[in-house]
């Protein structure tokens, strides 16, 4: 399954804010092929998206990190792929479960991270 992709959709929070949930992620996926930058402006929602190289990716264990402000987080792609990213946020963030929607092929899942 390699050349699959995960999205993510962060709202809230500043650029900073998601740079640092990117990071956290890049504990399981490696770099980000899309990744926000500071120059993103006031934007109040940013993307990133990582290739997948596994068809059963393994959970990064980044070190706890902090936010400025609550961030709703939306991730986007095989069942294993949400799986494992979620995995990564819980242990890298405080969160809550906001529910997920699966599909033939997809899931999305939708966490809200707390500072």
């Amino acid at each position: 399954m390699s050349g699959t992709q995960l999205t993510l959709t962060v709202s809230g929070g500043n650029a900073a804010d998601a740079q640092t949930v990117v990071r956290a992620l890049e504990s399981a996926f490696g770099p980000a092929a899309e990744s926000p930058g500071d120059d993103d402006g006031p934007s109040t929602v940013h993307t990133a998206a990582f290739t997948v190289g596994t068809e059963n990716p393994e959970p990064g264990h980044p070190a706890r990190s902090p936010l400025s402000a609550p961030v709703t987080v939306t991730v986007q792609g095989t069942p294993a792929a949400v799986r494992c990213a979620g995995d990564t946020l819980t242990g890298a963030f405080t969160t809550q479960d906001r529910g997920s929607v699966s599909g033939d092929q997809e899931q999305e899942r939708q966490l809200l991270l707390e500072p």
